[in-house]
């Protein structure tokens, strides 16, 4: 059972005649104790009135995903199987983070009858939200106290990645079209491959011209090309501890994986195979084999329930997990976090071999913080601080200058920049021919 605030609102009311009765001779005792009495009758009047909350059937409609930072329609539904009306106060055992509201949702339910509440939720994390059980207090007619029970009814939330790097897609897909041909614009690299023939148009590169379709023809006609697909693009993000720091909003396993969904979307929209990897000494996701529309779910729903880990990443592993993914010629898209020397030695050593036919990519998120640092000097407190910004900004370009001598390319950005960065970069290498 429980008791609510009426209960004390009338004891508190019984202190008027208690002193009344007191100055007219009474004894205060018998008093007291006899609206104690009356009191405690009423609790337990109330109490007996009250419907049953074990007499209900409680059920939920929960959805089984949703994205960070959108609101997750959540409702509870329940049936009174009493022969009495429940005036329930309802609370769903939600965790601080899925962001359920602080009150307490009040129903009315008639005997043999059922009524539905919402609680909406907005999840301020990644990965599974869970609640266990629902709490339904049935209070008495008088309001002093009522029955409580609990209802075990389990609800369960996977959160997905926010991926709110998607508003720099259409421009990338628009710059894709025109290197894959499907606007007026075709292009001609070392790498592409052969698409089709058309008639010369004044201004065409006269080395295009296929002269055996020309003398079939009797006019003039050009090959045009075509970015080669089926290439194979591997994204590893680092899940270790280095992933953990918190720059912006978020940390910066956040922005990887922002990085990720943007470079995939556009990679599977370019007709080339990616595969994912999330990596510290162990495999915490991995999607391969995955193309098409199924992609981005599949990596989403990889990504939810990973989180950065405080040990050192075994780079070593890490590659040799890429391995196992695939063997052919591909690009290597490493998101982490490597702006010290002392901290990127393993990953420097276990660097890849990079060739012709394999590009690696290393994409850093930077904090804007540590640049303004560096720009102060109104004080001896800044003077210090400027003085450990530029030193944490020399390290960070040491070990870019290592990657790029390594035969990589790093790419360094704050987490807003990184994503259409990196997709453009892809794109780069495709016009290029190198990819």
């Amino acid at each position: 059972m429980f008791v609510t605030g009426r209960l004390a609102v009338a004891l508190a009311i019984g202190v008027v005649p208690l002193v009344a009765f007191g100055m007219a001779g009474y004894p205060p005792y018998a008093l007291l104790g006899a609206w104690v009495g009356l009191c405690a009758l009423l609790v337990v009047l109330d109490v007996a009135l009250a419907a049953s909350p074990h007499a209900v059937a409680v059920s939920r409609r929960v959805p089984a995903r949703s994205r960070l930072g959108e609101q997750v329609p959540v409702s509870i539904a329940v049936h009174n199987q009493g022969s009495r009306t429940l005036h329930a106060l309802i609370r769903d055992a939600w965790q601080p983070t899925a962001g359920a509201g602080s009150e307490r949702s009040r129903l009315v339910v008639p005997p043999g009858e059922r009524r539905r509440v919402a609680i909406p939720l907005l999840p301020r994390r990644r990965g599974e939200l869970v609640s266990e059980f629902v709490m339904i207090r049935s209070r008495g007619p008088l309001g002093l106290a009522g029955r409580q029970a609990r209802h075990r009814v389990r609800g369960a939330i996977r959160v997905l990645p926010a991926f709110s790097s998607r508003k720099h897609l259409p421009s990338r897909l628009a710059r894709l079209r025109e290197l894959d041909g499907n606007t007026s614009i075709q292009v001609r690299g070392q790498g592409t491959e052969f698409d089709s023939l058309r008639e010369y148009v004044r201004g065409d590169d006269v080395r295009s011209i296929d002269w055996r379709a020309t003398a079939r023809a009797g006019t003039t006609m050009l090959r045009t090309w075509r970015p080669e697909r089926d290439r194979h693009v591997v994204i590893i993000i680092d899940t270790g501890r280095t992933a953990a720091a918190r720059v912006g909003d978020g940390t910066r396993v956040d922005a990887s994986l922002e990085a990720a969904l943007l470079l995939a979307a556009l990679a599977s929209r370019a007709g080339d195979h990616v595969h994912l990897l999330l990596y510290d000494r162990v495999v915490r996701g991995r999607v391969t084999g995955v193309d098409g529309a199924g992609l981005l779910p599949a990596m989403t729903d990889a990504m939810a329930p990973v989180h950065a880990r405080l040990v050192d990443t075994d780079w070593h592993g890490a590659f040799a997990a890429v391995r196992t993914l695939t063997t052919r010629p591909s690009l290597i898209v490493v998101l982490t976090a490597q702006d010290a020397a002392e901290s990127a030695r393993g990953f420097l050593g276990a660097f890849p071999d990079a060739s012709r036919a394999t590009t690696v990519l290393v994409g850093s998120v930077t904090d804007d913080d540590v640049a303004s640092l560096a720009q102060q000097r109104g004080s001896r407190e800044e003077i210090y601080l400027a003085a450990a910004a530029e030193r944490t900004l020399r390290d960070a370009e040491n070990v870019a200058d290592a990657i790029r001598r390594a035969g990589g390319e790093a790419i360094a950005a704050d987490p807003e920049d990184l994503p259409p960065r990196i997709a453009d970069r892809y794109l780069e290498l495709k016009a290029a021919g190198r990819l």
